[in-house]
């Protein structure tokens, strides 16, 4: 039963990441030329599409993103719930691990992307790749207030440690809470 669990909740999570990656990209203003964003979008378009046939955006902020984010989190962890064999919990505590599950989610990507932005200017500085130009876009606002407290050393941004000892301790604070 461990292995069935491991295994839904692996594809849960990849696909509350594709949907929050998609409301990340359009947050950021990332170029949706770019055959990442490309993939993204066909990934996430058949739970975009007819929600944004009923939500229309407010503003800047594409609420069916945003709803389809939360409907994935919701089902994340009603379907983990219910594979466990626990009851669904008081709505207030349902909303609650709703909550953790995306930021757990939202801070498991900045790192992973700031680690690969990090290593893709390490061995290719100065180059292109699709990926890089994703990876900017999305790490460049979480890095730029880090560079501006603490500046490079000898011409060596430091910014991507610093920013991951930081998220890696909110998550510490997150899981114990």
């Amino acid at each position: 039963m461990n292995a069935i669990i491991y295994i839904v909740d692996t594809l849960l999570s990849l696909a509350l990441f594709v949907v929050l990656a998609r409301l990340l990209l359009q947050w950021t203003r990332a170029d949706f030329r770019n055959p990442l964003c490309q993939a993204i979008v066909r990934l996430t378009n058949p739970l975009i599409l007819p929600l944004r046939r009923i939500l229309p955006p407010i503003g800047k902020v594409d609420t069916a993103s945003v709803v389809a984010v939360l409907i994935v989190a919701f089902v994340d962890v009603a379907i983990l719930f219910a594979l466990r064999g626990v009851a669904l919990p008081s709505p207030y505590i349902w909303v609650q691990m709703v909550a953790l599950e995306i930021a757990r989610t939202l801070l498991w990507t900045y790192f992973y992307c700031i680690v690969l932005y990090a290593l893709l200017s390490l061995i290719a500085p100065g180059g292109y790749s699709p990926m890089q130009s994703v990876l900017a876009t999305i790490c460049e606002p979480v890095l730029r207030p880090v560079r501006r407290l603490i500046p490079s050393i000898a011409g060596l941004d430091l910014s991507p440690l610093w920013a991951c000892i930081a998220i890696q301790a909110i998550l510490i604070l997150l899981h114990t809470n």
